[in-house]
């Protein structure tokens, strides 16, 4: 997971900071885990696309099943479970 430091006050410290920037950003991205996590959505994505899926509340947000993992195929939530 990535989370960006403070950017340095003075210029000339901006090339190390990038570098260490990039660095982390690449790491974060070539760390490999055994899982997925989706965070609950309470709403629905503004611009669904086929093949997207998502975790939904169920209350704010109920794609017609309730709570729950959806895809989204054929221009419509299907429950995934």
């Amino acid at each position: 997971m990535y989370t960006p430091s403070t950017v340095p006050n003075d210029p000339a410290q901006l090339p190390g900071y990038l570098q260490s920037e990039l660095l982390s950003l690449a790491q974060a991205f070539l760390a490999q885990e055994p899982y997925f996590l989706l965070s609950m959505l309470h709403k629905a994505p503004t611009k669904p696309r086929d093949g997207m899926i998502v975790r939904a509340d169920g209350t704010n947000w109920n794609p017609g099943s309730g709570s729950g993992f959806y895809g989204y195929r054929d221009a419509a939530w299907h429950l995934l479970g």
